[in-house]
């Protein structure tokens, strides 16, 4: 099984997260393909919201940024794994900035689903879904609420499932039983 992991941690200095996910990686490797994209040090240009992704270069930003590296391997993996702490009440201002640079691996086109707009496949897979985040001292029982309802919205739209969210204070043994791929 192919997964990638995107790790939206902005400060290095967070050592108990890249440590567990450190470890959660190791887990994975010893049988699973695992891609790893290190966001603070990546280059991706913001979105200008110009629509060159969708109309005049499908599936392609206007951007020759690490954003395409990213894309590539998600849209190959069986599982897309987001990993953030929660700052300010949701995952990283950094993992959103690429989450959104994923649209081009959908079209423009909006159809029904389940009695939804939604934005129609550009690709016959996608993998599914997982969050893997880390509660910070502000963290609260909304937040992470929240925070599972707009990623449960975004494998909707993915037309993927949300497979795997949990927090990163959970032994890695245990997170990977919840994905149910072993």
């Amino acid at each position: 099984m192919e997964i990638t992991l995107i790790n939206g941690n902005p400060e290095s200095s967070n050592i108990l997260f890249e440590e567990r996910i450190s470890t959660f990686i190791e887990f994975l490797s010893k049988e699973h393909q695992v891609n790893c994209f290190i966001l603070r040090d990546l280059e991706i240009k913001s979105c200008t919201g110009c629509f060159n992704c969708w109309v005049q270069n499908p599936g392609e930003c206007i951007f020759d940024d690490d954003r395409k590296k990213i894309r590539e391997a998600a849209i190959n993996s069986d599982i897309l794994l987001f990993t953030s702490p929660v700052i300010m009440g949701f995952t990283s201002a950094l993992l959103k900035h690429a989450q959104d640079k994923l649209i081009p691996l959908l079209l423009p086109y909006i159809e029904f689903v389940n009695k939804e707009c939604h934005h129609q496949k550009r690709y016959e897979n996608y993998p599914n879904l997982g969050l893997l985040y880390q509660n910070m001292d502000d963290t609260s029982t909304g937040d992470v609420e929240i925070m599972h309802q707009i990623y449960q919205r975004f494998a909707i739209n993915f037309r993927a499932e949300l497979v795997l969210f949990e927090n990163i204070e959970k032994n890695p043994e245990e997170i990977i039983h919840a994905l149910n791929i072993n």
